[in-house]
């Protein structure tokens, strides 16, 4: 019986061995022509992945797996089925395997399309003393998600880009309670900007609080994206903030290598560096670009 790890690893090799027999074109011409702010990205719409920027025309099919590892992960019985109005803090683990779609349907507008098949376990605090298991195990499909994206003013020499977009998420998972999906709205406004040491991206998320029934300032972001060689980027973020809370911050890093001309390897790794941000979230994928 293979496992997502080892499918994973075939499509790897597969890739590579592709990659291989086809060494990466050099940047092409109309690369040299853009403005040197355009140079880390080739243009293209700020997409929901760190460092993806996608154009007009274009389709990325991006397959990935992702792992996630938090010791110290809270959470109340109650909210579990369990009773007890308390927090706590258990052992959570999750692996998924997750689909990105992401297509421009314009110069100005993307959309994307995202799904998961996520395996979590919640392993119980010592000092709960609810009627909670030992250990929680739950399977399933669950976070799809839909994203529109638009380009609300171009950059030029002296301003920066301007880009808004709306997250949708339906509801999944209702009767489950670790991978559980409530319907959601949220907006967002962001800032991009090129320089010749590299391009920055500022973005803010609004979203609402249902327990508190009210709007807050949801999730901020700040990346640095860096065109190290014509088929290497790399990108350095810190994101956090979702709920309002300002004690959930990591620190993300990525690396896009291209393969071929429409293959790419991207990898990213996260890092908690609040005490309720999670411990580590790693992931792993072969991006598929076909330009138009």
């Amino acid at each position: 019986m293979t496992t997502p790890v080892s499918r994973l690893t075939a499509l790897l090799m597969l890739a590579l061995s592709f990659g291989a027999g086809r060494p990466p074109r050099p940047a092409q011409a109309q690369d040299h022509a853009l403005p040197e702010y355009l140079r880390d990205r080739d243009g293209g719409i700020p997409s929901s992945l760190f460092g993806v920027y996608i154009k007009r025309g274009e389709l990325l099919v991006y397959p990935f797996f992702a792992y996630s590892l938090d010791n110290n992960r809270e959470y109340q019985p109650k909210k579990l089925g369990f009773g007890l109005n308390q927090d706590f803090n258990g052992k959570f683990r999750s692996s998924q395997g997750q689909l990105f779609i992401g297509y421009g349907l314009t110069d100005w507008l993307v959309l994307e399309v995202e799904a998961a098949f996520t395996r979590a376990t919640l392993e119980k605090s010592p000092s709960d003393p609810s009627a909670m298991p030992a250990k929680i195990k739950e399977s399933g499909f669950g976070d799809i998600e839909g994203q529109l994206r638009a380009r609300l003013l171009s950059e030029r020499d002296h301003r920066p880009e301007i880009f808004g977009f709306l997250e949708m998420t339906p509801s999944t998972q209702t009767r489950k309670v670790l991978i559980n999906q409530e319907w959601d709205l949220k907006p967002g406004l962001g800032l991009v900007r090129g320089f010749s040491w590299g391009t920055l991206q500022l973005k803010l998320t609004g979203e609402y609080n249902r327990e508190g029934k009210n709007a807050d300032l949801g999730e901020i972001s700040l990346e640095y994206l860096k065109r190290l060689a014509p088929s290497l980027r790399v990108n350095l973020g810190l994101e956090g903030g979702e709920g309002g809370a300002p004690d959930e911050f990591e620190l993300i890093s990525g690396v896009h290598w291209r393969l071929s001309q429409s293959l790419s390897l991207k990898l990213d790794n996260s890092i908690g560096l609040s005490p309720k941000a999670t411990d580590w979230a790693p992931q792993l994928g072969i991006m598929l670009s076909l330009p138009r």
